[in-house]
């Protein structure tokens, strides 16, 4: 085929005035010339045809090779955007969390109500807002930090006061008038001075915190209540439940909390289940070490601020159903007990234990041999103690994460943490030493080795503020790892110092207690993540870093807890300024307006914190139990010198025969 190389074409119009042809022909003659003349006139229209043309010569599989090449290009342009690549990821882990179980809040059902709780419950005058904001307290990095945030809030609640709110996620979901009202009791019980009064001075005790404390298991208890009762936990976000063991876990860590915050008629709803309803005698594998911290230490605290044998009698069942568990060859207990065929098992994938679950029992089943006069609990856990004391595989008294239940010695050696897996070894080798009266040398000698050896192996400084941190150690390597388990450290720490170990301790534990708050602090929604990762290179600019599978917070209690025995211990104020912000944020960003607390995906979204719809049982056990008590002012309200906490914050008396 010949491709033709010029054309031209004569247009000729001619016209005449009458019949006869004219003598002269009037005609426009226009020639168009084709591209082939090689004459180049720069024109759009001879690009467009050229490259049509040569892309016609290309081959098909040529031409989609060039369109695969820019689809592939478009799409990686796209999937860099930071922007983009950070809402994938967020959908990425509500993808992953929620299952099928999607929130969809129906928005018609909730604008009615919603609109009720924006409206302040008291309009504030101009005055009052300028005097609240003038007394913002904390350390500076966290003044300056709430400042930001308050820009933003502020910003928002003048579009509230002038128009109708737009329903979010975020508000479907959270109840935002109790967090208007707790913010208005921070504002109002920060800021009062002491005021002096006929030559004697008069300070404001601590009731709304205490209240507000009260306030936040109420509105917990109310959910649990009308979607979980009788279950082991509440699932707010789809008003349903979760079941581990079926045996009504979060009604029973949260006996002695009811107690102590002086709740009588969540109590005795509570005992009546516990009375009617509670049976140990069912065909379900539970897992001996939350067994024993939640239901056991449970059981037992709330018999000895109740006095009631009930709780007793179902101690002794639950612990009884548990000693099979014991049955190993090495007495190195397995992780799981069928307590209604009595038999237990290690976990299918291995045959070993975590050195935290075989030692942080200890407590519980002393205690439970001293109640009954049955010495076979204590026994089997003291031997459990005493071998661990003789093994092999220690660096500087840190013991490796895991014990083989047939040999009875560590496995996985060379990996040394104060995180999961290891971190109540170390608080009960100081409490059992305390409940038995300070007698055990041994426990106390393992406690003081091991806190040199985290000294020595464990702990760092983070640039640029060189806070205080806890890592871990690998094979000899060094990671600025930090679970916020080891946050129950500052507190440990403090407890030794105050039953008189070096004073040394209690700086130390002040200056972790600085670090976990940073935890907190640090974070756009004020709570902390479950891992973080410190800097060490100078020149970093935060001291914190946090990976995307590490941001959830699972409405923990260890920072609460340390804040509380260091407030207990100091007396300093900020202590209690600092979990009273954390209270604050977890009614902000977790708390679910139909009831119940919901852990969170996300502490760095504060728009969408990406809630994980449920409601672990020892947020009601632990973490309002230690609220409540480091907003006390009573100093004998579970006094440090008459009780000891199990893992799970049930006080356990300190043995009287021993003082």
């Amino acid at each position: 085929m010949t491709e033709t190389k010029h054309c031209a074409y004569d247009f000729t119009v001619g016209w005449a005035g009458d019949m006869n042809p004219s003598s002269r022909t009037d005609f426009v003659s226009l020639t168009l010339t084709g591209q082939g003349s090689g004459i180049y006139n720069n024109s759009k229209q001879w690009t467009r045809q050229s490259c049509w043309r040569k892309w016609k010569l290309l081959s098909r599989l040529q031409r989609n090779l060039i369109l695969f090449t820019v689809a592939l290009m478009l799409v990686c342009g796209i999937a860099t955007n930071p922007s983009v690549t950070e809402h994938f990821r967020g959908l990425a882990v509500v993808a992953k969390e929620e299952g099928d179980h999607a929130l969809k809040p129906v928005i018609h059902e909730v604008q009615p109500e919603l609109d009720k709780l924006n409206r302040p419950l008291v309009p504030e005058s101009p005055s009052e807002k300028q005097k609240r904001a003038a007394h913002k307290r904390g350390p500076p990095g966290l003044q300056n930090r709430l400042q930001k945030k308050g820009n933003v809030s502020d910003t928002q609640v003048e579009k509230e006061e002038g128009e109708k709110p737009l329903v979010n996620w975020r508000v479907a979901m959270i109840d935002q008038a109790t967090e208007r009202r707790t913010a208005k009791e921070a504002a109002n019980k920060v800021d009062v001075p002491e005021v002096e009064q006929e030559g004697h001075s008069h300070k404001e005790p601590e009731v709304d915190r205490l209240e507000a404390v009260r306030d936040a298991f109420r509105h917990a208890w109310k959910g649990y209540k009308e979607f979980a009762w009788g279950k082991d936990e509440l699932r707010p976000m789809s008003k349903s439940y979760g079941e581990w063991f079926g045996l009504g876990l979060t009604l029973i860590d949260a006996l002695d909390t009811m107690w102590i915050l002086n709740l009588k008629k969540e109590f005795e709803e509570a005992k009546t289940w516990v009375s009617t309803e509670l049976s140990f005698d069912k065909d379900v594998d539970v897992n001996l070490f939350e067994s024993t911290i939640r239901i056991l230490g449970g059981l037992l605290s709330t018999y000895h601020l109740t006095g009631d044998t009930l709780f007793l009698d179902k101690a002794k069942d639950i612990g009884t159903r548990l000693m099979p568990a014991f049955n190993t060859p090495s007495k190195i207990p397995y992780s799981d007990v069928n307590i209604g065929k009595g038999t237990a098992h290690p976990p299918r994938w291995t045959s070993d234990s975590t050195v935290a679950e075989v030692t942080s029992i200890q407590l519980e089943f002393r205690e439970l041999s001293r109640l009954t006069q049955d010495t076979r609990y204590q026994a089997a856990v003291d031997e459990v103690m005493q071998k661990v004391h003789k093994l092999e595989g220690k660096q500087d008294g840190l013991v490796p994460m895991f014990i083989n239940t047939n040999s009875g010695q560590f496995t996985h050696l060379g990996m040394f943490t104060l995180g999961a897996r290891a971190d109540s070894y170390y608080e009960y080798l100081l409490k059992q030493w305390i409940q038995g009266g300070k007698k055990e040398t041994a426990l106390l000698e393992d406690y003081l080795q091991a806190l040199e050896g985290v000294k020595k192996n464990l702990l760092k400084k983070s640039s640029p503020n060189r806070l205080t941190f806890v890592g871990e150690l690998s094979h000899g390597r060094f990671s600025p790892k930090m679970d916020h388990l080891v946050c129950f450290l500052p507190g440990t720490l403090a407890l030794g110092a105050h039953h008189g170990l070096p004073a040394e301790h209690m700086e130390l534990a002040k200056q972790l207690m600085e670090t976990c708050y940073q935890m907190y602090a640090q974070m756009e929604t004020g709570l902390s993540p479950e891992i973080v990762h410190f800097n060490m290179h100078e020149g970093s600019i935060g001291d914190v870093d946090v990976k995307l599978a590490d941001r959830h917070n699972l409405l923990r209690p260890e920072t609460v807890e340390s804040l509380f025995y260091l407030y207990r211990f100091t007396k300093d104020r900020k202590y209690r300024d600092w979990g009273w912000e954390i209270l604050q944020n977890f009614n902000k960003y977790t708390k679910v307006s139909t009831g119940g607390y919901t852990s969170i995906n996300n502490v760095r979204d504060p728009e969408y914190p990406s809630p994980r719809d449920k409601m672990e049982s020892f947020f009601l056990g632990e973490t309002l139990k230690y609220f409540y008590l480091l907003f006390s002012d009573d100093p004998e309200l579970l006094s440090l010198d008459k009780y000891v906490f199990n893992t799970e914050a049930h006080p356990l008396p300190i043995w009287p025969t021993a003082q």
